[in-house]
């Protein structure tokens, strides 16, 4: 029998190699440690938005921190949108019954007023790309429930003139961070923009359905790719959904098993909508 003739010890991990320079392993990390301090101490730590003073890279502070609404269940399971109080599992809102969306289900990490806005216009508009980091934790965690069953995250596109004036899409960043987190595939060529659209901005929402109307497809090369797959589509924010809309209509033609959507903000009072 085996074990009988196992050597005593023979299960211990063996240890560690003896360093040349007879250094222990803690003794070795202290340049790295003592490198990081002085960074530190030259380059402290400041919040993303207003640059006060924070405790770790990336972070907020409590105003900044404070001035964002963070959607948290009870919320309606297919728009997620918040409830103001729990109506048991799976409820779905009156709007979700009415009108219901063209995706399956919708999560958001906050919902858009001036704190988030004040994110979104730092990454969109004055290239502020590490926003994209902070941000895409946010979505990771508000869209747990999406990404753990999801094969795909696509970004929904720029036109290329758009992206050659902007030089970045900032859904692709997002989706890139929250592929990376939630070890998911990201595709940012999966669905294209065929035409060049108006800014929604200022449009009411008949005229935001007009403006995106057909605009999105997915190209021929990314058929098999999206076909039968669960799809996760990934944008910045969401207001009236017309762009969504049309993103999921063109997703749809290359039959997917379901397409689901995670924003960073939503728009919860229409009279939060950007202008």
């Amino acid at each position: 029998m085996p074990w009988l003739w196992t050597p005593i010890g023979a299960d211990e991990p063996a240890p560690p190699p003896r360093r040349r320079d007879g250094l222990g392993p803690q003794a070795a990390a202290l340049p790295r440690r003592l490198a990081r301090r002085l960074v530190d101490l030259a380059l402290p730590p400041a919040c993303v938005v207003c640059h006060a003073p924070v405790a770790d890279f990336g972070a907020l502070c409590a105003g900044c921190w404070s001035s964002l609404r963070f959607i948290e269940r009870p919320f309606c399971e297919r728009l997620g949108t918040p409830f103001a109080f729990d109506i048991g599992p799976g409820a779905l809102s009156a709007e979700a019954i009415a009108d219901p969306p063209p995706y399956d289900r919708a999560r958001a990490a906050v919902i858009f007023n001036d704190g988030a806005k004040r994110l979104i216009h730092a990454l969109k508009y004055r290239d502020r790309l590490e926003m994209a980091e902070t941000m895409a934790r946010m979505m990771t965690r508000a869209g747990r429930d999406l990404l753990d069953d999801a094969d795909l995250l696509v970004p929904v596109p720029l036109h290329r003139w758009r992206l050659w004036s902007r030089r970045f899409n900032q859904s692709a960043l997002l989706a890139a961070r929250i592929g990376a987190a939630a070890r998911v595939a990201v595709d940012p060529f999966a669905l294209v923009r065929t035409r060049a659209t108006a800014r929604q901005v200022g449009l009411d929402a008949a005229a935001r359905a007009q403006n995106v109307a057909g605009a999105f497809r997915v190209p021929d090369v990314a058929l098999a790719a999206v076909a039968g797959r669960r799809i996760v589509l990934v944008d910045d924010v969401l207001t009236s959904g017309a762009t969504v809309a049309a993103a999921v209509k063109g997703l749809r033609k290359a039959r997917p098993a379901r397409i689901d959507v995670l924003v960073f903000a939503r728009v919860v009072n229409r009279a939060d909508e950007p202008i």
